[in-house]
């Protein structure tokens, strides 16, 4: 699954154009690496994301096959570490 499609269906950013956006600006990175919007997720990654005044780096623990409940996303990822970024 895109990384912009699956930080939207798992409610961790408000739309998946954000999300895009995120990675156009380097934001977001999967394993270490810059990823594009298009970049294929697997079981295990751990995305890093700086949105919302916050750095945040999360493990996939499973990949969602379709939607997701609200209730039931943080089922499918697992919080490394969140701060909150100086400016």
């Amino acid at each position: 699954m895109r990384v912009d499609k699956l930080l939207n269906k798992l409610c961790l950013v408000k739309t998946r154009s954000v999300a895009k956006k995120a990675c156009d600006k380097d934001l977001v990175k999967i394993n270490g690496k810059s990823a594009k919007a298009s970049s294929t997720l697997v079981n295990e990654d751990i995305i890093e994301y700086e949105l919302y005044g916050y750095l945040n780096k999360i493990r996939i623990i499973e990949v969602p096959k379709g939607n997701v409940s609200k209730a039931k996303a943080p089922e499918f990822y697992e919080i490394l570490e969140r701060r909150k970024l100086e400016l």
